[in-house]
């Protein structure tokens, strides 16, 4: 269990997320999440690709956690936390070629007040996928994260938030290209660290970042 490292939610001044693409098929297990999370100590783990299997993991090392699955496929994303956070919405998204798409929206309140965290597995195409992250920033609260699998190359120009992922390549497609497809988009968050970890048994590289609040800007949400 993690008991010694669950945070009073009143009292957490900072952030440490993870997240991590499985790879569905053949990639990560349970056992290479616990062994992610024992290494790197987050308060926040969010998960694409998650089978079934992994819903053993809060009987294993306590917390909180919610699997959320993607329309007429057997995985989705998924949310481990060591603070609580509300039942988590599904918000589906405009519709790809390939496969339809959702995203799993977390609400959190803490010491330094309420936030919004959107898990993504996001649709190939820069025209949709950029479409994909305006329809989800309009169900998010004013301090929020998006943050996942993007599957965009170019800049996700996604007004009001920036991109304070770390910038090292997190993919291999077709074991030769390397991409940054893992990101993190953020308003209301200053980054304090971040970077992408050792490739494990997934063809993602996990992401960590460290963030602390900051004063929310008045802008336009649209």
């Amino acid at each position: 269990m993690f008991n010694e490292y669950i945070p009073s939610p009143a009292s957490l001044q900072s952030l440490t997320l993870v997240s991590w693409n499985l790879l569905h098929e053949q990639g990560a297990t349970i056992e290479d999440i616990i062994l992610l999370i024992r290494i790197t100590k987050p308060d926040i783990v969010l998960l694409q690709e998650v089978k079934f299997g992994v819903d053993q993991l809060p009987g294993l090392i306590g917390g909180y956690y919610h699997r959320s699955v993607l329309p007429g496929r057997p995985h989705g994303t998924a949310c481990w936390s060591r603070i609580p956070f509300e039942t988590p919405t599904l918000l589906p998204l405009q519709p790809g070629i390939c496969a339809l798409r959702s995203a799993q929206i977390l609400t959190f309140e803490t010491g330094f007040g309420m936030f919004s965290i959107a898990n993504v597995h996001l649709s190939h195409g820069p025209m949709l996928n950029r479409r994909q992250l305006r329809l989800i920033r309009s169900h998010l609260t004013e301090r929020a994260i998006i943050i996942g699998d993007f599957n965009i190359v170019g800049p996700p120009l996604l007004k009001g938030f920036r991109d304070i992922g770390p910038r090292e390549k997190t993919h291999l497609m077709l074991n030769r290209i390397p991409l940054r497809l893992d990101r993190c988009l953020a308003r209301g968050f200053r980054r304090l660290k971040a970077r992408a970890l050792p490739r494990l048994s997934s063809d993602h590289r996990p992401i960590t970042l460290t963030l602390e609040p900051e004063t929310l800007p008045v802008t336009d949400k649209v």
